[in-house]
């Protein structure tokens, strides 16, 4: 059975929608998602499921999500194989100079219209780069995230279909995926 990687949107962020990984991780077994693990505070789950529709498994387990904590919070799903994709077609792998911590994958719903393509070109607010995919947006944001004007910006454009994960997180999240994978062969 594929291994599963999900990232929920807005999760324990800045004091807001808050639930413990136990919970989480709890909530998954009873929507029958099996070896449930999570990594850090910020929604991020890693699991087996027999579901192969994941449009279909996203949306009951965000039904489920809102009656059993109170709050709607979007789900973004990648197979371990897509995860692998992502990583490979990093556009950034090449640069030495990039620190894993400042780069970050901003995980969409669905692929880039040719609109919101034109809007993210020509987004500039400082010394950011973006680089895109086709469902993921790569940004490297040198000086952190955190003091960047450039998120709002990216916010308004994809009117927030997605949600981001660091570089380092990306990574780690496909490890456990694997060897999950691993476990069950």
């Amino acid at each position: 059975m594929p291994a599963i990687i999900a990232m929920l949107r807005g999760l324990n962020v800045g004091g807001h929608n808050h639930i413990s990984m136990e919970a989480l991780r709890a909530f998954c077994g009873r929507l029958k998602l099996q070896d449930a693990q999570t990594y850090v505070q910020s929604g991020n789950v890693v699991f087996r499921s027999k579901e192969r529709d994941l449009r279909a498994l996203a949306k009951r387990f965000e039904d489920a999500f809102e009656k059993t904590f109170g709050f709607r919070s979007s789900l973004l799903l990648r197979t371990a194989a897509a995860m692998r994709t992502v990583i490979s077609n990093n556009p950034f792998a090449a640069r030495k100079e990039i620190e894993p911590g400042k780069l970050h994958v901003i995980f969409l719903t669905e692929e880039l219209d040719p609109e919101t393509r034109k809007q993210l070109e020509a987004a500039k607010v400082g010394p950011e780069e973006i680089k895109l995919g086709a469902r993921e947006v790569y940004v490297y944001y040198p000086n952190g995230m955190g003091k960047s004007k450039l998120p709002p910006l990216m916010e308004r454009i994809l009117k927030k279909a997605g949600t981001a994960r660091n570089w380092n997180s990306v990574t780690s999240l496909l490890e456990m995926a694997d060897k999950l994978e691993d476990s069950s062969k």
